[in-house]
Parts: structure tokens; sequence; C-alpha cells
């Protein structure tokens, strides 16, 4: 169950993430309210996940979820560039990933 938790609090940091671009440095209340709330919601999942996952883990995950779903939202929805070293890079990160839940003993 941890594992899940964990990869809804990466889904989550997408979430705020883009809510976070969107609102303009806070300034629209719709898209601040998304970024409050789901980051509210995706800190009480990392913690519960964190009850059974060691904090290395958990927290690698979490962020490179974050990181790597963040890049992507951005490529996709927001039009950004998508060079070659950008892509290596979010590789890199999802093989840690991987290697991360191939080698967590719980």
């Amino acid at each position: 169950m941890a594992w899940i938790y964990l990869v809804i609090a990466g889904l989550l940091e997408i979430v705020w993430a883009f809510a976070m671009k969107q609102s303009d440095g806070f300034t629209r209340l719709g898209p601040s309210l998304v970024t409050i709330i789901a980051m509210l919601a995706s800190f009480a999942l990392l913690a519960l996940s964190m009850k059974t996952l060691p904090l290395g883990t958990a927290y690698a995950v979490w962020t490179g979820i974050g990181a790597v779903g963040a890049f992507l939202v951005g490529i996709w929805v927001l039009g950004e560039g998508a060079s070659a070293g950008r892509i290596a890079a979010a590789l890199l990160i999802l093989a840690g990933l991987a290697l991360m839940k191939l080698s967590s003993q719980t």
C-alpha cells in the first residue's frame, strides 16, 4: 500500500507544479487553490508511505515522479523544448526510479 500512496503523492506533485505555473505567481485564485490542496495531499500521502518505506527511497521516488512528470507536462501542455539532452536526463531519472524500486526491500 505504501507504494500506491507514494505513486499518487508523486502524481499530485505534478498537479501542484503545473497549477503553480498556471497561478501566475499566486495571483490567480483557482490555480492557487489547486496548488495548495494538491501540495497538502501530496505531502500527506508521502508521509503515509514513509511509515513503511525508507526515507531515501520514498523521497527520491516522490521527487523523481514529480520531476519527470512536470518535464512531460511542460513539453506536451506548455510547448517547452524537448532536446536530446533533456530527454536523456529524464530517462536517467526514470532508470534511477526503477532501480530504487527494484532494490527496495518493502
